[in-house]
C-alpha cells in the first residue's frame, strides 16, 4: 500500500484522459392507495397486456441530485493555484558510483569523458490553496511548499502574486502563505465535527495543472488515522484527488470549508477512490499559532497507548472496545504525576469521548502546556477521574524566522534552526546549555555556526529557550549579533552579521 501526498510532480507526468459514464438510479416514493390502483405496470399486467417501462423525467433527475454550480460560482474565486520553484542542485563532477576520494575518479575527471558542469535546473511543482482572509492569508499543505525558493499564487482571474511562506507545520502538513493584496474573496469556514459519512462534499484544486477543477463525492469516514500523522484525524472521502489537488479546500453543501485535501491511499500511485483531508479546525489552530508566534506548540502527558480490541475490552470489563489503553507511563511525566497507571483505559479528555486511541494524541496536543486537563480512565472495573497538566513537546527543530510581523525582522536574519536539548543529551555532552543548532543557513552559516553547536548566550546574556534567543536577537542594537556557542567542550563567540 502507498500513502501519497498529492503535490503535482516536479517533472510533469503525461496524463491519460478517460471518458466515463455514470448510471443514475432514481427511487420514486410517496404512492397512496393499493399497488394495483396506482401502478400502471400492475394494471397492465392484470389486464394481460405487456407492462409499460417507467422512465424518470429530466426534471425528476435534476431534483434528485445536488447542484454544485452556485457553490462553485460563489466560493471558487477564493481557491488559488500555488506554483513552486525549488532549490537548484549543483551537478556533480564525480563519476557515478565512485567515491570522490578514489584516485581513479580523479583520473577520469581529468582525462575521461567530459562531465556536465554547473547547476541542474531548479525543480518545479504545483499545488492548490485557498484564501482565508481578505488581506491575503492563504492555507495550503506543508509538502506543497517544502524546500521552496519561490512561491507564486495565481487567482481565478489570472492575477499572479509572489507569496511569502509565513510558516510550515510538517506534523499536520499545514502551511500558511501571505500575499500582498486587499479585498480578496475568501472562503467560509465550517465545523468538521458535524460531518456525517454519506453526505456530499466537493473539492476544488489544480490536478495535473488543470486549474480550478471541481470534483464531487461523499464523506466515506471521519477521524481516520494515517501512517506518520498523530495530530490530524483525517476526513476520508471518495472525491477524486490527484497530484496538484494538495492544499485545496474540501467543501460541504453549505459552501463551508471542512478540510484541506492532503493525501490519497493507492496501489498505483494515482487516485483509487480513497482520499483524505485535514480537518479545517486543526488547520485553523496551526494557522493562528504560526501567524502569532511563528511556531506551533503542542502538549503531551508522557504515556504510550494502543487500541482496545474486543478481547482486551472483555478482559478489562468494558462493555465494548473503546478508549486508549495505556501501555507505559513515563517516569516523572505529567501522566505519572496525575496518577495514570499502565493498564488504565483513557475514556474521555475534558468530556470528549475517546473511541479509538488515535484520537488521544491530537486532543492532548491541542491543549496549552501547563493547563489542567480532566481525564476519565477505566480501572479495576470502574471509572476514575484524574487531572493532568501536559507539558510542551520538544519539536525536531524550530526555525528562527518566517514571521510576517515587524518585530521578527532581526531574528529572521539569523538563519538558524534550533531545538531544546533533552535532559539525557545534556548529561551526555556535559553542558549547561539548553539549545542545540539543528541547521544553519544565510548569515549564521557564513559566520561558521554548525549543526551540533550549543548556544549559550547572545550579546553576553544567557539564553535558555527559543523565545529568549528570538528576544535577545531582536533587541540587538547593532547589525552584528554575538553568539556564545559551545563546541567540542570549548566556548567561543561567533559574530553573526544581521544587516
Amino acid at each position: 500500500m502507498l500513502v501519497r501526498q498529492n503535490r503535482a510532480p516536479f517533472n510533469r507526468a503525461r496524463a491519460t484522459v478517460v471518458s466515463t459514464a455514470t448510471l443514475l438510479g432514481i427511487a420514486l416514493a410517496g404512492c397512496s392507495g393499493s399497488f394495483a390502483d396506482n401502478n400502471p405496470a400492475a394494471q397492465a399486467a392484470a389486464a394481460g397486456a405487456a407492462p409499460a417501462i417507467q422512465t424518470a423525467s429530466p426534471r425528476n433527475v435534476a431534483a434528485a441530485l445536488p447542484d454544485f454550480a452556485g457553490l462553485v460560482d460563489h466560493y471558487g474565486p477564493a481557491v488559488v493555484n500555488v506554483a513552486v520553484v525549488g532549490k537548484s542542485q549543483p551537478v556533480s563532477n564525480d563519476m557515478p558510483g565512485m567515491s570522490p576520494n578514489d584516485p581513479l575518479n580523479d583520473f577520469l575527471r581529468r582525462f575521461g569523458q567530459p562531465m556536465p558542469r554547473g547547476n541542474q535546473p531548479p525543480p518545479r511543482g504545483e499545488g492548490s490553496g485557498f484564501i482565508v482572509s481578505a488581506d491575503g492569508y492563504i492555507l495550503t499543505n506543508a509538502h506543497v511548499v517544502a524546500e521552496a525558493e519561490e512561491v507564486t499564487v495565481k487567482t481565478t482571474d489570472r492575477r499572479e502574486y509572489t507569496a511569502k511562506v509565513i510558516g510550515v507545520d510538517e506534523a499536520t502538513d499545514v502551511a500558511v502563505l501571505k500575499i500582498d493584496a486587499k479585498n480578496l474573496p475568501t472562503v467560509k469556514i465550517g465545523d468538521p465535527s458535524k460531518l456525517r459519512p454519506g453526505e456530499w462534499v466537493i473539492a476544488i484544486g489544480s490536478p495535473f495543472g488543470f486549474e480550478n477543477s471541481v470534483t464531487a463525492g461523499i464523506v466515506s469516514a471521519t477521524s481516520r488515522s494515517m501512517p506518520g500523522s498523530n495530530y490530524a484525524p483525517f476526513i476520508q472521502t471518495d472525491v477524486a484527488v490527484n497530484p496538484g489537488n494538495s492544499g485545496g479546500p474540501l467543501f460541504n453543501l453549505q459552501g463551508e470549508v471542512v478540510g484541506i485535501n492532503s493525501q490519497i491511499f493507492s496501489r498505483s500511485g494515482g487516485y483509487m477512490g480513497l482520499s483524505f483531508a485535514i480537518p479545517i479546525d486543526v488547520a485553523n489552530n496551526v494557522q493562528t499559532q504560526l501567524v502569532s508566534t511563528g511556531k506551533v506548540t503542542r502538549s503531551r502527558i508522557g504515556v504510550s497507548i494502543q487500541d482496545v480490541n474486543a478481547q482486551l475490552a472483555e478482559s478489562f470489563g468494558l462493555d465494548r472496545p473503546k478508549g486508549a489503553l495505556v501501555g507505559m507511563v513515563e517516569d516523572d511525566g505529567p501522566g505519572a504525576k496525575a496518577g495514570i497507571k499502565a493498564g488504565d483505559v483513557i475514556l474521555k479528555v475534558d468530556g470528549t469521548e475517546i473511541d479509538q486511541s488515535s484520537q488521544l494524541p491530537g486532543l492532548i496536543a491541542s491543549k496549552k502546556p501547563g493547563t489542567t486537563v480532566n481525564l476519565e480512565v477505566w480501572r479495576d472495573g470502574g471509572v476514575k477521574r484524574l487531572s493532568a497538566k501536559p507539558v510542551e513537546i520538544a519539536e525536531k527543530g524550530v526555525k528562527v524566522a518566517n514571521r510576517d510581523s515587524a518585530d521578527a525582522d532581526e531574528t529572521a536574519k539569523l538563519g538558524l534552526v534550533v531545538r531544546p536539548l533533552q535532559k539525557q543529551e545534556k548529561q551526555q555532552v556535559e553542558t549547561d546549555g539548553d539549545l542545540v543548532v539543528e541547521d544553519s543557513d544565510g548569515p549564521a552559516a557564513a559566520a561558521g555556526v554548525q549543526r551540533g553547536d550549543i548556544i549559550l548566550g547572545v550579546n553576553g546574556k544567557p539564553v535558555k529557550s527559543v523565545e529568549e534567543l528570538k528576544t535577545a536577537a531582536r533587541k540587538s542594537k547593532g547589525k552584528v549579533v554575538a553568539l556564545l556557542i559551545e563546541r567540542d567542550s570549548a566556548q567561543i563567540f561567533v559574530p553573526v552579521r544581521t544587516g
